[in-house]
């Protein structure tokens, strides 16, 4: 018999016997103060310790002694150690270690598992989740859980195709969340992008559906821009019966248009009244660039009345049930709802459009507008150093914008 071979190996193992394995004399058999082996014959035996039961196979290979491991009983039966055992014997006839073939084929699992399109997406996730807000990363997490991974999930990302994407998207269009499928597309394809960079794949093939999903169409915000009609809306809020603190949001809102979020979330820390300055920080914001709020004296004024109340708070406009926590995003729009103003005349978010469209059209530097917004910049360096970037000209501007509020307050209805 050649050394590639299968070779019997004596033990020394007390209680060793050579009667073949039974599924009763495993089950009935109790560990000793030493270790001993139930063997099967031809190499496979049960080896028995105080710590479980163990299937293993002795052999020899090129002149050199071996055991591996079949797995342990009762999660292995004695049938599949039988059967593994056999499969080890025909590598060794066919001059094949076993036991190096167990390593190679256990890495090549290892490396499959490690780019499948989950472990991909998952790596990626855990990079980036950092850089976003936790309500951004719960969307991407319970998108890709609920419409990517049940199908694509355990592909390798080398062999996903552009159609099985689209089937997935297709999938998210025919339950109408068109928008949805768009969102789920950039995910796909930044998981791609991911892929490429990190040697897993070689493109995305995201790229060849560009036009395949039907259209987004637009959604903008309900705001209003007629001059008269934003003067009736500025009476009916200085008029507004409601709670004081949303009252005062109210005020405030129109006076520095950011983005209903920041508004909710501004904290007294970040407002200086003397200098007439709200800095909010990067991490409050949807570009996450730092950003400065010039406040006019109307604005100044708002916050005056309103520290007496909450300035021992940590945030400016707290919740009406808790101190602890920033208003309800829904408390602004509610307002608005009690006010008389319909869910298509007029959003929270409205204010940024009517300041955006009014200031244009009395011809402010159009930079120094889209910075007060705190828009996308492109080049994301220049971002994040120029969020005081016409900070003079801005200050003018809110202060002349929150004087032509006042004065269309003024002006009552034309007969």
């Amino acid at each position: 018999m050649s050394d590639g071979i299968y070779s019997g190996i004596s033990n020394s193992y007390h209680g060793d016997t050579v009667m073949p394995l039974t599924d009763t004399a495993i089950r009935n058999a109790k560990p000793n103060e030493k270790p001993y082996k139930l063997t099967d014959g031809k190499g496979l035996y049960l080896l028995v310790n105080k710590v479980g039961k163990y299937f293993r196979f002795d052999y020899r290979y090129r002149g050199k002694r071996k055991t591996l491991a079949l797995g342990v009983y009762p999660d292995t039966t004695l049938q599949e150690a039988r059967d593994e055992h056999e499969s080890a014997r025909k590598l060794l006839r066919e001059d094949i270690d076993p036991g190096l073939h167990k390593k190679i084929s256990k890495h090549i699992k290892t490396e499959q598992a490690a780019n499948t399109f989950e472990f991909v997406a998952r790596e990626w996730f855990e990079k980036y989740k950092h850089t976003w807000k936790l309500g951004h990363s719960r969307t991407i997490t319970q998108r890709l859980e609920a419409n990517v991974f049940p199908w694509l999930g355990g592909q390798p990302v080398t062999e996903i195709s552009a159609l099985e994407i689209l089937a997935v998207l297709r999938r998210i269009e025919d339950r109408g969340a068109i928008e949805t499928a768009h969102r789920v597309k950039q995910i796909i394809s930044q998981v791609f992008r991911y892929a490429v960079a990190t040697g897993r794949a070689e493109r995305d093939p995201t790229a060849d559906l560009r036009g395949a999903l039907s259209p987004v169409k637009s959604k903008r915000m309900a705001t209003i821009t007629d001059p008269e009609k934003v003067g009736e809306l500025i009476r009916a809020i200085n008029g507004y019966e409601g709670h004081f603190i949303t009252k005062c949001a109210l005020r405030f809102a129109p006076l520095v248009f950011v983005r209903p979020g920041e508004l909710r979330h501004a904290e007294w820390s970040e407002i200086n009244l003397d200098n007439g300055e709200w800095k909010i920080p990067a991490e409050k914001m949807k570009m996450r660039n730092p950003h400065i709020v010039p406040l006019s004296s109307q604005a100044t004024a708002v916050l005056q009345e309103l520290q007496p109340l909450t300035g021992r708070s940590r945030y400016v406009f707290p919740s009406l049930r808790s101190s602890d926590r920033p208003m309800s995003n829904n408390t602004v729009l509610a307002a608005l709802r009690r006010m008389g103003y319909a869910r298509e005349e007029m959003s929270g978010h409205g204010f940024r459009s009517m300041a955006s469209t009014l200031l244009n059209e009395q011809g402010w530097n159009r930079d120094a507008i889209e910075r007060q917004l705190a828009h996308a910049e492109g080049n994301g360096v220049r971002a994040a150093y120029n969020y005081a970037e016409f900070l003079p000209e801005r200050r003018r501007m809110m202060q002349a914008w929150a004087d032509y509020l006042d004065r269309l307050a003024a002006e009552k209805d034309k007969e």
